[in-house]
């Protein structure tokens, strides 16, 4: 560096490194710093290929004495270390962020790819069960709309095991005489002898549901229909809802008396009267709802048959077998059921069945005794009912239906026997 007067005249030198520079730059300065202490009016600078590139267009100017002169600001040409070092620990802790937020993301992605699995199998289960259930409704449906006749037994036989289910109440009319004749009995007569009979009767008493007088038969059930009856009979001094018709006699309970009648019903004439020994009258034991109903004649498929209570029984149910031609008790079985809890019996196949209401629309068949074994066991069979009470039960053997007398009504069931 040479001085002239007052200009400065800078002689750069190309320095290999920037350390090396910078240290010559320095050496440089100092004397001009000496010489003038406040504006550098002139730079040296030993520099490197960048430096040079950087100062190589620097315009000057000549002051009002004629001395040329320039203005050269350097930069800061001290190495940002710290700035690197920080730079550094940055880089390194958002590479450590952004491998464990890569981490992340992958075991997600895993999860996802898993549960997108999982949910696939699962889709395919569920498509699976949901088939398997259409299906299944499939073939419940057509079970239920396909018709599955009942268990066919020949009737006046006892092949099967008694009453498995009664149908739903046919109801047939109202009695001949009348809304206001509550009580009353009917059924078909059965003779063995002759299957092909279809003989009706109908038997409702008197308003005060105790006198049995007049009772009609019918030669078919069409008749009894559209009211074409065969005979109109009136009888005197019967009792009760009891009566029953079998093999064109009708047997009845004496008005006020143990006596049983038997009662021809083509001649209307009276062909026998016979005393039930020890059988408890005057609406002692009658059956539940029902007053006056003390002998009850039941007819099944091996004849005939008659329900009571006795003193000695203490009100509890016997049942007698009875010889159709001279009413004489054949055999006695006392149950152990008491007679004025039921509300109605009916004998099938030498088994007594009992019912009881559980309301208003609904009886249930529930007790039974068996007088080939002795035994009794309880049952549930539900029968529906249009009307409230039940007067009488009478059970067909020719063609396995009950009849029953419901408050003024005639209605009648299909009785299902177990195989």
């Amino acid at each position: 560096m040479e001085v002239k007067g007052n200009v400065y005249i800078l002689i750069a030198y190309k320095a290999p490194r920037v350390d090396l520079a910078v240290s010559l730059a320095v050496w440089c300065l100092l004397p001009m710093l000496s010489l003038h202490s406040g504006m550098l009016i002139l730079t040296c600078f030993f520099l490197t290929n960048s430096f040079l590139q950087l100062f190589a267009n620097v315009s000057g100017s000549v002051n009002d004495e004629g001395t040329c002169q320039c203005s050269v600001y350097l930069p800061d040409t001290t190495f940002p270390v710290q700035k690197a070092e920080q730079l550094e620990i940055i880089a390194t802790t958002l590479s450590e962020k952004f491998e464990a937020e890569l981490s992340k993301i992958t075991n997600l992605t895993i999860l996802v790819n898993e549960l997108e699995s999982l949910d696939k199998n699962n889709v395919l289960a569920i498509r699976r069960q949901i088939a398997s259930l259409q299906n299944r409704l499939k073939e419940c449906e057509e079970n239920a709309t396909r018709t599955t006749p009942p268990p066919y037994f020949p009737p006046g036989t006892c092949v099967h095991r008694g009453p498995m289910n009664v149908s739903q109440p046919y109801v047939a009319k109202l009695n001949w005489r009348g809304f206001s004749y509550k009580y009353g009995s009917w059924g078909r007569d059965y003779d063995p002898s002759n299957p092909e009979n279809d003989v009706y009767w109908v038997a409702p008493l008197n308003t005060d549901g105790r006198y049995l007088e007049y009772f009609r038969i019918y030669n078919s059930f069409d008749d009894l229909l559209l009211f074409k009856y065969t005979y109109e009979r009136r009888i005197t001094y019967g009792e009760g809802s009891g009566a029953a018709l079998y093999k064109n006699y009708l047997y009845y309970h004496r008005y006020g008396s143990r006596y049983m009648v038997k009662h021809n019903i083509n001649t209307n004439t009276e062909v026998l009267r016979k005393e039930l020994p020890n059988a408890a009258i005057g609406n002692r034991f009658s059956y539940a709802g029902v007053a006056w109903q003390d002998i009850d004649f039941a007819v099944d498929e091996s004849g005939l048959w008659v329900i009571y209570s006795t003193e000695n029984n203490v009100g509890n149910i016997v049942i007698s077998k009875l010889n159709e031609t001279t009413l004489d008790v054949l055999n006695t079985w006392q149950t152990r059921q008491y007679k004025p809890s039921v509300s109605n019996a009916f004998m099938v196949c030498g088994v007594l069945y009992a019912t009881r209401p559980l309301n208003t629309k609904k009886e249930e068949i529930f007790y039974m005794y068996d007088t080939s074994t002795g035994r009794e066991n309880r049952v549930s069979i539900i029968m529906d009912k249009k009307l409230d009470t039940i007067q009488s039960i009478d059970y067909s053997p020719i063609d396995q239906k009950l009849y029953v007398y419901s408050d003024s009504y005639l209605v009648r069931y299909d009785v299902t026997f177990q195989p």
